[in-house]
């Protein structure tokens, strides 16, 4: 049987998607065996040139992890598509947004002020910001196109499967892996390698009746390590959060996150997350819920951080 095409891109990322990916360990080798990596450019020295030259549908899989930010990110979005029999979103970037996502709560205008000319480290007496394309002595240089929002994969091209996680879990990308080698995917549009259920449903820790009488912080107070974090007070998004890590950030002491995005059924997991969290504090009094409300440190970013881009209202209205 010849031996699987497979690609991998990095658009708006942190690059933590790649080592997941070698995280792998020594089954990196049996995936050697299967597949011939055709495009990774944070391991191996191929040009776009070289994809651009394939014929459409060469590659068999792509992973494409990171969110489209600029107008670079989109090339290749739209590029890996065409190329591509499986187009793959890699990782809660790809997936939902992800943390390049939090940038949609600022306006372009105001995110490039805030990083050339206001920074404390700055030092920019003529307040130079990019400019796609600049004239030098020796042609014009062309830079990537700052887009005004994130936007994940799927708001850009079709997208065949969806492997959440920030990042995703060496098992959970070895399951794909065969899932992808022996022909054995799940209908188109499916989210790969994650739970059905919630993190809540998976969560070992003790659960009686949730009552919230105010919110804490990791920083200053110590967790009861078997207790659910909720019922002492500490924020954790897993009853809005999918399953399938295993936990892994309850498993080391802090509660989870969010960045396996939303269950099935769940359309915008910020605005879930502010009702079922707020709907058991043990309080009915406007005033009162309003005080314990204010000792989440900043409730849009703790509740949507991994998310925006894919929530119902998916940018800052300016």
């Amino acid at each position: 049987m010849a031996k699987l095409k497979l690609a991998s891109y990095w658009a708006a990322a942190c690059g933590g998607c790649d080592v997941a990916i070698l995280d792998v360990h020594e089954k990196i080798l049996d995936i050697a065996a299967a597949a011939d990596i055709v495009f990774w450019p944070i391991a191996t020295d191929f040009k776009y040139s070289d994809v651009e030259a394939m014929p459409d549908a060469d590659i068999d899989v792509t992973l494409f992890h990171g969110a489209i930010r600029n107008s670079e990110n989109e090339h290749l979005a739209r590029l890996l598509r065409a190329k591509s029999k499986i187009l793959v979103a890699f990782g809660s970037c790809a997936h939902i947004g992800g943390i390049p996502g939090l940038a949609n709560l600022f306006s372009r205008e105001d995110i490039l002020k805030r990083v050339y000319l206001e920074t404390p480290s700055t030092v920019n007496p003529e307040k130079i910001t990019p400019d796609p394309r600049t004239a030098v002595p020796e042609g014009e240089i062309t830079i990537p196109v700052f887009h005004d929002a994130v936007r994940p994969l799927n708001q850009v091209v079709e997208v065949d499967y969806y492997v959440p996680g920030c990042p995703p879990t060496p098992a959970q990308i070895w399951n794909v892996v065969q899932a992808i080698v022996s022909g054995q995917l799940p209908e188109k549009g499916s989210v790969v390698g994650a739970s059905e259920k919630t993190q809540c449903d998976e969560c070992t820790r003790k659960k009686q009746e949730k009552k919230i009488s105010g919110f804490k912080r990791i920083a200053t107070v110590q967790p009861d390590p078997d207790t659910c974090f909720l019922e002492q007070g500490f924020l954790c998004m897993g009853p809005v959060t999918r399953g399938g890590c295993d936990t892994r950030c309850q498993l080391s002491g802090v509660g989870c996150r969010g960045c396996y995005g939303p269950p099935p059924g769940v359309l915008d997991q910020g605005a879930k997350a502010l009702s079922a969290i707020t709907s058991v504090i043990e309080s009915k009094e406007e005033a009162d819920v309003q005080r314990i409300v204010d000792q989440i440190p900043d409730v849009l970013r703790s509740f949507n951080r991994f998310a925006i881009p894919a929530s119902l209202i998916t940018r800052k209205v300016l």
